[in-house]
């Protein structure tokens, strides 16, 4: 069964680890389904009328190492690599693809939680040097949502990777559109941008923020929206038919931010750096607040 996180304002459903999504792309520790702030939906799945939903993201999902998993390189296929809170996956071919269906020998995973919050850890095995143990906490504030984060290098090597949320956000489940708005703090440069995928031209890139012409019938992305300068990781996603706010906070600065997004969803995505040696703890945590315009 779903595990429910409820208070006056915040309503947010998470699936277990075996439970629900069980592909090879997203974390399994918390996987944040469903967000209802003071009963109006916050959050959509990735795919609309699909029925396999089970295979692609929805809610609030993270991920670890969408690029470059821990160890990829350095193993032949058919060797078994590390992606951070699913387990070890099976090297097929040369080049890594996060949407690829890998075979997958999952971690061991424990959790406990009530109604206000949730802790999960996972325990890697050891394979080719590396190992780690991810511990992290989902847990309601008001009306916000907090997650914090704990990796342990538990291996011989040093682990290099990154993770970021995909944030499935489409407030109310309405179509994207003159109503939102995205803004950062921070100059949005598209010059320096790394991809631009605008096919319709429906987004508008302003001094700093995002904003919409109309409904966007095809998927768009934007890539380091940084310009490669460490920058505070946040942003504020608003709605004003609804009268509506979201904002990530985080307690890092990034030099990374990506935006993907189409006529239903939108997809700010802060991600965040580790380089972490053997023995070495980093933590981290993101804050999601939700209120009233």
């Amino acid at each position: 069964m779903p595990h429910t996180l409820q208070n006056e304002f915040l309503a947010i459903s998470l699936d277990l680890p075996d439970e629900g999504y069980h592909f090879s792309r997203f974390d399994w520790t918390g996987k944040i389904t469903h967000v209802r702030f003071k009963g109006i939906p916050m959050t959509v799945p990735e795919k609309q009328n699909e029925p396999r939903e089970e295979l692609f993201g929805k809610g609030l999902y993270n991920e670890f190492g969408i690029e470059a998993p821990v160890g990829f390189d350095e193993v032949e296929v058919g060797e078994w690599f590390h992606k951070i809170g699913v387990g070890l996956l099976k090297k097929d071919s040369s080049v890594y693809a996060f949407h690829h269906p890998y075979e997958t020998r999952p971690a061991s995973f424990e959790f406990q939680g009530n109604d206000q919050h949730m802790k999960i850890v996972c325990t890697s095995e050891v394979s080719n040097g590396y190992a780690y143990i991810l511990n992290k906490e989902i847990k309601l504030e008001g009306s916000s949502l907090a997650i914090s984060y704990e990796l342990k290098n538990t291996g011989e090597k040093a682990i290099q990777t990154d993770e970021y949320v995909h944030n499935f956000f489409g407030i109310a489940g309405e179509w994207m559109g003159k109503d939102d708005e995205l803004s950062f703090p921070f100059e949005l440069k598209a010059e320096g941008f790394g991809a631009n995928v605008n096919p319709e031209q429906k987004v508008e890139i302003g001094d700093n923020d995002i904003r919409f012409n109309g409904t966007p019938s095809e998927p768009f992305f934007f890539s380091n929206l940084t310009g490669g300068e460490k920058r505070t990781a946040l942003w504020t996603l608003t709605n004003l038919k609804h009268g509506i706010k979201i904002q990530e906070s985080t307690d890092f600065p990034t030099d990374k931010i990506n935006l993907w997004g189409t006529q239903h969803v939108i997809s700010p995505e802060l991600f965040f750096k580790i380089d972490l040696k053997a023995g070495e703890i980093v933590r981290w945590t993101r804050k999601y607040n939700f209120g009233e315009l």
